[in-house]
């Protein structure tokens, strides 16, 4: 089964604690999960400072500079594994370094039947 793992952090924060990880160590645990078969996909996401909000109403768009709300965290990557199941897929998002300094939401991606 195909989960989502939300990295959420305090952009201020994130790389400013003694407990926050380096890139090496993350570059590590991302191949370490790959080499387990169980990566399908995983990204570090510009600063949330760079978003741009979207929103369709009533035959509308309307275009809005930075994120949908403010937060104390804020999304700053993911990865996307296949884990057998929940239990799985939480021991992989807690050996997430960003994990120690932030959060991790983690949640099973819907299959679709097309």
């Amino acid at each position: 089964m195909k989960y989502l793992c939300l990295v959420y952090s305090d952009e201020q924060l994130l790389h400013s604690l003694p407990e926050s990880p380096k890139d090496p160590e993350c570059f590590a645990y991302a191949e370490l999960i790959q080499g387990s078969g169980r990566m399908l996909a995983a990204e570090a996401l510009e600063s949330v400072q760079t978003a741009t909000t979207v929103r369709m109403r009533n035959g509308k768009l309307s275009i809005t500079d930075g994120p949908f709300a403010e937060t104390k965290e804020q999304l700053a990557g993911f990865y996307l594994i296949d884990a057998k199941d929940l239990n799985e897929a939480l021991q992989v998002a807690g050996g997430i370094p960003a994990a120690r300094v932030g959060s991790v939401e983690v949640r099973p991606v819907r299959e679709l039947n097309l």
